[in-house]
């Protein structure tokens, strides 16, 4: 478990990048499912536990730069409460855990905001994605509906998107933690996926040994003999012999950190010849951008290297044509690999894109393209010792996106539209995993999950 100093230090690194002022932290509170006392599973705001430490509801932090002092707002609980809940530690015992030094009374911050802001004191705010932290930052600094997000420090979300991006060996550790869970659903997955089970069966069970493991799901499970269909959250379909399922989900730690695997599952146990030529070609890509990791490499131009070998693999298959480079440059490949090749991951399994995905992703040297495919790639700008990122190529046949780039003959010098006929059923093909940016370039993060094609088989032997 992540320590008292570790809080500390990390607050007083962010002082050090803001010249004046204070910064102040909203907490979040718990979500309503449809009505007040029946609540979505609770997940605290991730700048939040990072900085702060508590994975509690109805919380606040101030981070005084000027006075170098950190205030936690927040309430012991009273005995209503208690009869609920059973009893829980007083406020100022959880701040002394996370080593902040003073605590007030929820009721007080709005006092303190409004104070500094009489003061013409600098008030700093992350940009907020929840409606009720929203809403009651801008009643205490005076602002008008809506207009947090005008207002929202740049500032402070540089610095702290610089700092998170940067991993530590504490925050490694509880990744694995998260990794090593996922294995284990990962394993279940392919063992399970078997003719006559409805994916539900099997995505529920997945659930279950994230909420074993002592943390939860860090995001809805995708798990659908569908795969062409990238965020597919849908469980209705019942698996038959010859399917290929897309299995992407992960796991949180008990602090909150996240995995992200994805793995395809051939559901009869062995892949047919097309789905194993695929799979390889999905495989080759990633190993090609692996290979490519280093501190100093831009991730767009590892995006590129993985989506050239899938243009070439499937030149081999007879699928495309023309000169690899031509074709990649063009944006012809994007029909098969429409999405980006990865993204950060740490606390949030999208790192910090609640900041604003360019802000984290980009910079003024490297810019989002707006070419179909690339234009979805979340991370661009040049890879940093002790990122971690993930590495996630895919391989896909959509019908409606095949049939529209075919009647409007794009990319016709690149794509052979008329060989697709006979593969428009597969679905699609993601291999994922999870990757620490090393000194010497990349190392996979967690336990080795089920890879090659003889291992997938191997562990889908029932």
């Amino acid at each position: 478990m992540i320590g008292a100093k570790t809080y500390a230090d990390r607050r007083h690194v962010l002082q050090q990048q803001l010249e004046s002022g204070i910064a102040v932290f909203m907490g979040n509170g718990e979500s309503p499912m449809n009505y007040q006392d029946n609540t979505y599973p609770y997940r605290q705001d991730s700048s939040f536990l990072y900085y702060w430490g508590l994975n509690s509801p109805s919380l606040a932090g101030i981070l005084d730069v000027d006075e170098n002092r950190s205030t936690l707002f927040g309430d012991d609980a009273s005995m209503a409460d208690i009869v609920w809940t059973g009893p829980q530690p007083r406020l100022a015992d959880r701040a002394e855990r996370v080593g902040v030094e003073a605590t007030e009374c929820t009721a007080a911050l709005a006092g303190v905001l409004s104070q500094a802001v009489r003061d013409g004191r600098c008030v700093h705010f992350l940009p907020q994605y929840r409606a009720d932290n929203r809403c009651r930052l801008e009643t205490c600094l005076g602002l008008a509906p809506g207009a947090a997000a005008q207002y929202s420090s740049k500032a402070l979300a540089r610095a702290v998107i610089a700092q998170r991006s940067v991993k530590d060996a504490e925050e490694i550790a509880e990744i694995e933690a998260a990794l090593a869970v996922s294995r284990d659903m990962h394993v279940y997955g392919m063992r399970e996926a078997r003719p006559g089970r409805y994916e539900r069966e099997v995505a529920g069970a997945i659930e279950g040994i994230a909420i074993a493991g002592g943390g939860r799901l860090a995001f809805p499970i995708i798990f659908s003999r569908r795969g062409e269909v990238l965020h597919n959250h849908t469980y209705d379909n019942r698996l038959q012999d010859g399917d290929m399922v897309v299995h992407d989900s992960g796991a949180s730690s008990r602090v909150g950190y996240a995995s992200d695997i994805t793995r395809t599952i051939p559901v009869s146990g062995r892949f047919s010849d097309r789905q194993r030529a695929i799979y390889r070609v999905v495989l080759g890509a990633q190993e090609r951008a692996l290979a490519t990791i280093r501190p100093g490499v831009r991730f767009r131009d590892v995006h590129l290297v993985a989506a050239r070998s899938l243009a070439s693999d499937l030149k081999d298959l007879g699928l495309m044509r023309g000169d690899v480079e031509e074709a990649v440059a063009a944006g012809a490949h994007a029909l098969f690999f429409p999405h980006g090749l990865g993204h950060h991951m740490g606390l949030d399994v999208h790192d910090l894109e609640s900041l604003g995905e360019d802000l984290v992703g980009y910079d003024e040297e490297t810019r989002r393209d707006e070419q179909f495919g690339l234009g979805y790639l979340r991370l661009g700008k040049v890879l940093q010792q002790h990122y971690v990122v993930t590495v996630e190529p895919g391989c896909y046949f959509i019908g409606p996106l095949i049939d529209q780039w075919r009647a409007d003959r794009r990319h016709e010098n690149f794509i052979k539209y008329d060989a697709l006929d006979a593969w428009r059923g597969l679905g699609g093909v993601r291999i994922e995993d999870d990757v620490l940016v090393t000194n010497a370039g990349a190392r996979i993060l967690g336990p080795p999950i089920p890879k090659s094609v003889a291992d997938v088989e191997t562990t889908c032997e029932r």
